[in-house]
């Protein structure tokens, strides 16, 4: 399989990645990660999940996706690109009802499940 991911690979696992995310669907989004990916995010830092911003495994990772899917209004992400590199996905996102635009970084396995992930954030002006 060639490292570097191709903008059809990149735009399929972004669309069926925020798909899964705007039906709310827990083991939907999931699905997309190894059983042992970790996920880095200041948001874990924020809501006391993490000391590091740093989780692992997606047992850890699920209770903090929990918590962040029982907020109102729900999760709905607007995808706005997908830039691909070497075994990497970065989807740039804006969160509805958030006023935040994302970088989702999703370093991906040859079978192309989320390895490692880190979630960079930007306030939007209002």
């Amino acid at each position: 399989m060639n490292p570097v991911v191709s903008k059809a690979q990149g735009e399929a696992f972004a669309r069926e990645w925020a798909d899964a995310w705007n039906s709310g669907d827990l083991d939907r989004i999931l699905s997309h990660y190894s059983d042992d990916f970790e996920m880095r995010s200041p948001l874990m830092v924020e809501l006391g999940f993490s000391d590091d911003g740093a989780l692992r495994g997606k047992d850890a990772i699920r209770s903090y996706w929990e918590k962040g899917m029982a907020v109102d209004p729900p999760i709905r992400f607007e995808l706005l690109g997908v830039y691909c590199g070497v075994g990497a996905v970065a989807i740039h996102y804006r969160s509805l009802g958030r006023a935040k635009q994302v970088v989702e970084r999703i370093e991906l396995s040859p079978d192309g499940k989320g390895l490692r992930a880190e979630g960079l954030y930007m306030d939007e002006l209002s």
